[in-house]
């Protein structure tokens, strides 16, 4: 075998394997954002607190989970966009979110609210650890969780 042919068929193989590198990133990458994240919006109504989960892609729109028996201190709404990394936990409106793996999003939220566990994954809605089919503008109560001797 000729040594230049050799070398041309490193380089054409090198070639060959950066392309596919690029195309195969750039697939993937499309595939981990291309549902959006998942959006979270504290909000009020009738002075008690109210959280809304959307998530356009699924088909997930106006949920409403209402704390009743809690006060908060603002009158502001927020919307919170679960779509990059960070570390946890971080404080929320009101609450903390605990777990967040947005690596192919929507990925999966955990949050705590008023002593309350709510977790919003694509096939399912747990709250507390029992699992709610998704139900586009459905709206749930919660009461105020009474606070445990472990807890004090």
């Amino acid at each position: 075998m000729n040594p230049k042919s050799i070398w041309k068929q490193i380089a054409l193989l090198g070639v060959v394997v950066l392309v596919g590198y690029f195309v195969v990133f750039n697939w993937v990458e499309r595939r981990r954002f291309v549902k959006g994240p998942w959006r979270l919006t504290f909000s009020q109504t009738n002075s008690s607190p109210m959280l809304l989960i959307n998530q356009t892609t699924l088909g997930i729109s106006n949920v409403t989970i209402i704390f009743s028996g809690v006060a908060v201190t603002t009158n502001t709404s927020e919307t919170v966009a679960f779509g990059q990394g960070r570390a946890v936990p971080f404080d929320l409106p009101f609450g903390k979110c605990i777990f967040l793996d947005p690596l192919f999003l929507p990925g999966t939220a955990v949050c705590e609210v008023f002593g309350h566990q709510i977790q919003v994954m694509p096939r399912v809605l747990t709250i507390d650890g029992v699992e709610r089919p998704w139900s586009s503008g459905e709206t749930i109560s919660l009461t105020k969780k009474p606070v445990s001797q472990t807890q004090r």
